[in-house]
């Protein structure tokens, strides 16, 4: 797992929640809300980002219940999808969702990149 990332994994767990509000809000600040599937992508991605912001275990989580390595892949996924919507649900012509989706895959990667996440505990055997 990655741990010398210059971004401390608080600040991670912050900018997760950014993020999920903005792709909640992206289509309507943008102003894509006319493109069904850029919307929908946007608004079902950023509720699962928030979802897992809340609920990893970490500093800024509520609930804890989600290891952090499920978290790092959870992010890397994110990150592609996004890259990869535009040309998955066919709204790659639209010059407003598509460099948004993609910048935003972009930034999702590099931030999991450079946190430092917390070192896995290990169970000390008898």
């Amino acid at each position: 797992m990655i741990h010398n990332g210059p971004i401390p994994y608080f600040v991670h767990g912050v900018i997760d929640y950014l993020a999920g509000a903005l792709l909640i809000v992206a289509p309507f600040l943008f102003g894509f809300t006319g493109r069904g599937a850029a919307t929908a992508v946007s608004i079902v991605l950023g509720v699962l980002v928030l979802i897992f912001a809340a609920s990893t275990d970490g500093p800024t989580s509520l609930v804890n219940s989600i290891p952090v390595p499920v978290h790092i892949l959870f992010d890397i996924g994110a990150g592609v999808l996004a890259i990869a919507s535009p040309f998955l649900f066919g709204f790659s012509g639209d010059g407003t969702a598509t460099p948004f989706f993609i910048a935003f895959g972009v930034v999702e990667l590099l931030v999991v990149i450079a946190t430092r996440f917390p070192k896995e505990k290990r169970a000390v055997q008898a």
